[in-house]
């Protein structure tokens, strides 16, 4: 499944110690706040066809369809305790802008719906259309420096403590994810989801490759 994550300790040190210009403040707001509506019409379109993603977005997702709790709050709430990780193992820019990022996602998600509607909307172009838009906010997000938190922070502070791999255990989570949305959610969700998951994974293995972007 999908992974609304941050991009590894790694690249991101190698993006602060490039000799290009650092993005300005008010670049970095409106990447938050691009990237964040992209993806909120992503998580808006997924919502409407009963599909879900990975992390804690997905897990998000399935205690909104089994309990019909807000969205938005719960996706706040389920990532409340990965910020003191993400203090630790990124810094505190980063866990700033993750910070703001989460809650441009939930305001937008809430939003949205008193903005527009769908009066028809297929479940296979939701799951393209939604992973692309979702894969495209991330991109926005990943390149300034902040993320929509997630488990990556954990799995990262897992391999250097325990040295597990971390692919291993986001793996794990996401297909927990997805054995728990079984519950709530058919079948035929499940494989259009993970149609999504697939495209959204292109779109960051494609765009987002060490030394093509060196702004940070």
């Amino acid at each position: 499944m999908s992974q609304m994550s941050a991009p590894s300790p790694s690249s991101v040190e190698a993006a602060a110690g490039s000799p290009l210009a650092r993005h300005r403040p008010h670049e970095d707001l409106q990447a938050l706040l691009t990237g964040t509506l992209f993806v909120a019409l992503g998580v808006i379109m997924y919502r409407h066809a009963g599909l879900l993603t990975g992390g804690t977005a997905g897990l998000a997702f399935v205690l909104h369809y089994a309990t019909g709790w807000n969205f938005s709050l719960l996706f706040v709430a389920v990532n409340l305790p990965f910020y003191g990780l993400a203090w630790r193992r990124m810094g505190p820019v980063f866990t700033f802008k993750t910070f703001a990022a989460v809650g441009l996602l939930a305001a937008f998600v809430q939003w949205l719906p008193g903005w527009m509607a769908f009066d028809q909307l297929s479940t296979g172009f939701a799951s393209v259309a939604g992973g692309l838009l979702m894969g495209a906010g991330m991109l926005m997000l990943f390149r300034h420096r902040a993320s929509l938190g997630g488990f990556n922070v954990l799995v990262l502070y897992l391999q250097e403590r325990f040295g597990w791999r971390a692919g291993r255990i986001q793996m794990g989570f996401d297909c927990a994810i997805v054995l728990a949305a079984m519950v709530v959610v058919d079948a035929s969700q499940i494989a259009w989801s993970v149609l999504g998951a697939v495209v959204l994974n292109l779109a960051l293995a494609i765009n987002h490759r060490p030394g093509r972007y060196m702004a940070v």
